[in-house]
């Protein structure tokens, strides 16, 4: 998929480019400076000095030398001053400047720290905020791979509102959808109750029994297998193509919303039997902005369907009851539950 938030130790990414973190000198700091540095050898600090000083806000460029990598991207960070020395202005400044240089490089693909919230104390929800922002900008003109790569889950912090939002909507559905398919029942005192009836007799199966308590199995006509096959509705690849077309937008409008592959799409397009799996359907199904029950009939196109008893289920029906189409914005919830992302 274009963008990515994993798990890693960013001097381990192969990429065409990676990020660092500089000091407006060119000195060794600490962090993700430290690691790069460490890594790449010493040539990466010569070819720093050859330079000279960076200021705020912007970029330079050197080769990647020992990292898996063909060029280390160094941007110089704000300090966080409390947001009110233009910090957001500086930050964005950072994100656009590395792209730019990646792309002027001809990289296919870039891996990114979340900038200056090591040692430059830039708080890490907002900081997410203004990288995702300028990732969703670049990535709808242009075709990168683009890796968030945050170390632990600690350097990753969602919005405390909109995690609440979220984890109570979870606790809402998921859980009470677990208890359900436990006990029958919707809460933990019906399940208690439920859970000491369970032991004193079995419950009876949904078909029921016959009078001899034998099952009775009712016959039901079967019409012929030609029948069943002209009255299948049209597949996934072939609903997509007509979707899209309802909208009035590009192709490349929907699938860059949807965090797809340019390659990945044109598969889809030129296979009507193509078998997305549920990430892509779903990614879709959100960059097309379908309400809940066109989502459902969607997926359903491709083999899926939505349940509450799926946290990544429940948290994509959070976004499309709250008419919230961004699929960045979204797949940094999917991250922070540990959840697969959406796209290809």
């Amino acid at each position: 998929m274009p963008f990515e938030i994993v798990r890693n130790d960013i001097t381990n990414m192969q990429v065409d480019a990676i990020v660092n973190t500089a000091n407006t000198k060119a000195i060794v700091g600490s962090g993700v400076d430290a690691a790069i540095h460490k890594k790449a050898g010493p040539e990466l600090l010569e070819a720093r000095k050859e330079i000279g000083s960076i200021t705020v806000g912007h970029t330079a460029i050197t080769p990647a030398f020992n990292l898996d990598a063909k060029y280390v991207i160094h941007v110089v960070g704000p300090v966080w001053k409390g947001g009110k020395q233009n910090e957001e202005a500086l930050l964005s400044q950072c994100y656009k400047g590395a792209l730019e240089l990646a792309k002027e490089h001809g990289c296919e693909s870039i891996a990114f720290p979340l900038i200056s919230t090591g040692a430059f104390g830039y708080p890490k929800a907002p900081a997410l905020q203004v990288a995702i922002k300028e990732f969703s900008s670049f990535l709808m003109e242009n075709d990168m791979q683009i890796y968030l790569v945050v170390f632990s889950r600690d350097a990753f912090e969602l919005s405390e509102k909109l995690f609440r939002s979220v984890k109570s909507y979870i606790d809402e559905n998921y859980i009470r959808e677990k208890l359900f398919d436990e006990y029958g029942v919707y809460d933990e005192i019906e399940a208690e109750k439920a859970d000491i009836e369970f032991a004193k007799a079995i419950r009876s199966d949904l078909l029921g029994a016959g009078a001899g308590g034998t099952y009775i199995r009712i016959p039901s006509a079967t019409p012929d297998l030609e029948s069943v096959l002209n009255g299948i509705d049209a597949g996934f690849s072939e609903t997509l193509l007509r979707l899209i077309d309802l909208s009035g937008k590009k192709d490349s409008e929907i699938y860059k919303k949807a965090n797809i592959d340019r390659r990945l799409f044109s598969k889809i397009r030129n296979n009507k039997d193509y078998q997305p799996s549920k990430t892509t359907a779903l990614a879709f199904a959100i960059a097309l902005e379908l309400d809940l029950e066109e989502t459902r009939d969607f997926i359903a196109r491709a083999g899926f369907a939505l349940s509450h008893s799926s946290k990544f289920d429940v948290i994509v029906e959070y976004f499309i009851i709250n008419n919230n189409y961004d699929v960045f914005e979204l797949n940094e919830v999917l991250f922070a539950f540990d959840q697969p992302l959406i796209g290809a």
